[in-house]
């Protein structure tokens, strides 16, 4: 859990906006297609809808869908230092400053308050996840389940309220096989701009009339927005320099598509977007955590040369660099077009390298290998694309050949997989002995030795 306060300076606007934040690819359902779409917003407090999700909302109520909206808490702990509000009559001030809220986004009525105590929801899950999952029933009724959206607050967001309701909320989507779009708060403050996660996400566009109607909720929230009086303990929660992340005309969310939607084409266009909007969007080149974890998977490579390599999703060619003076041979494989125009463009000195468009594992390099390099690309598959992508590696790695994984292990906002369960189901799925296995709070650096013909693990 992080650690901030609402009095931080925390990130400036100006930060995110310099690192490409309205750059981001657009949410992929049209108008059309949200029309048709039941969604349900959930909201830990009031106003995080609105700071999150409310142009989308109003956005969703102009488009004639079927949206509702579920709030946990009454937001009765925002002050609980005020010296002339008490929880009750904050919780009762807020609940209507919320309905002023909903009325300006178009929702006025069309909302659930669950009377969950405010900073305590992590205690009473089981009541969260059954009133949500009656709420998302009740309102989804005849529609299929991947017509359904959740709206919910960022796992990881930094707030344990909301930490909470967004991984209820990301489980019964997994379990219903709902979309699921993640709103982060919190985030805007605490974190810096080099954090690479908001790099996954996709941004909504606000219509002039949502961006008008998202303006009035917020100044409805009036408890939040300005002091409850000029004694210490009644200062204004929500600092005019934090409010400025959600003026912007787009909202951003981590959007998880309904189960099974998600696949290697939609990490295609993403990255396309990603790579499209920066040079080097990951901070390859400069970034010291880069650097280290390059040299501890050059490091763990058993083999000082090999004849034939390649390296599956090698982005812009930094790591390829590094790999192009241990192979005599390097094929360099990216989904994207926009990074493999700097690979090639980086890796023009190295005449043994080669670069080839291709998203696997639907497409395959042809041939054999020595060395098979998958960094940091593993949790944008499915499991059955991660299961095909193992099964050609066994087919094309030579016997006593080396595959090195390396993985983040943080979470991964709208993928199906995080690191650990990537290098699990590699484990599972090779029965190759391991080499060496590396792991730190960061990242997961494995390699693995190819089963040798005659050997009790070579396959039939």
């Amino acid at each position: 859990m992080v650690t901030f306060t609402h009095a931080d300076a925390g990130t400036a606007e100006v930060e995110w906006l310099q690192a490409g934040i309205g750059s981001l690819p657009e949410f992929p359902l049209d108008d059309a297609e949200l029309a048709e779409r039941t969604v349900v917003v959930l909201a830990a407090h009031p106003d995080d809808e609105t700071l999150g999700a409310g142009g989308l909302i109003a956005r969703l109520v102009e488009l004639g869908a079927a949206v509702s909206v579920v709030l946990c808490s009454a937001g009765e702990a925002s002050h609980p230092d005020s010296p002339t509000t008490s929880p009750d009559e904050l919780a009762a001030l807020r609940l209507r400053e919320f309905g002023d809220a909903m009325a300006a986004l178009g929702l006025g009525g069309r909302w659930t308050f669950l009377r969950l105590p405010d900073g305590q929801l992590g205690h009473h899950r089981p009541e969260l996840h059954d009133a949500l999952d009656a709420a998302i029933r009740n309102a989804a009724g005849v529609n299929a389940p991947s017509d359904v959206v959740l709206v919910a607050p960022l796992r990881g967001d930094g707030h344990t309220d909301h930490d909470v309701a967004g991984s209820v909320a990301a489980q019964l989507a997994e379990a219903g096989g709902y979309g699921l779009l993640e709103y982060p708060i919190w985030y805007w403050l605490w974190a810096s701009a080099s954090d690479d996660r908001w790099r996954r996400w996709v941004r909504s566009e606000l219509t002039p009339r949502s961006r008008q109607a998202k303006s009035k909720a917020l100044q409805a929230h009036r408890s939040q927005m300005e002091p409850l009086s000029g004694e210490p303990g009644d200062e204004a929660l929500l600092q005019e320099s934090f409010v400025e992340h959600f003026r912007r005309t787009w909202e951003t969310f981590a959007w998880t598509p309904p189960r099974g939607s998600n696949t290697a084409a939609d990490a295609e266009r993403v990255f396309d977007a990603v790579h499209a909007a920066s040079s080097d969007p990951w901070d390859y080149s400069s970034s010291w955590y880069e650097k280290r974890k390059r040299a501890l998977t050059l490091a763990a490579l058993p083999n000082p040369r090999y004849a034939r390599g390649v390296e599956l999703g090698c982005s812009t060619g930094v790591l390829s660099v590094e790999l192009a003076r241990r192979c005599e041979q390097l094929l360099c494989v990216d989904a994207s077009g926009q990074a493999l125009a700097s690979a090639a463009a980086r890796l023009a000195g190295h005449p043994g390298v080669t670069t080839a468009h291709m998203t696997v594992p639907t497409q395959w390099p042809d041939g054999r290998f020595d060395l098979i390099v998958i960094s940091e690309v593993g949790y944008y598959l499915t499991p059955a694309e991660l299961d095909a992508v193992l099964e050609k590696t066994m087919d094309s790695l030579m016997p006593g050949g080396t595959l090195v994984m390396c993985h983040w292990r943080g979470p991964i906002s709208g993928w199906s997989l995080d690191g650990d369960g990537v290098h699990a189901a590699a484990r599972a799925r090779l029965g190759w002995p391991s080499a060496s296995v590396y792991r730190e709070k960061a990242f997961i650096l494995e390699t693995f030795v190819a089963a040798g013909p005659g050997s009790a693990d070579a396959r039939a």
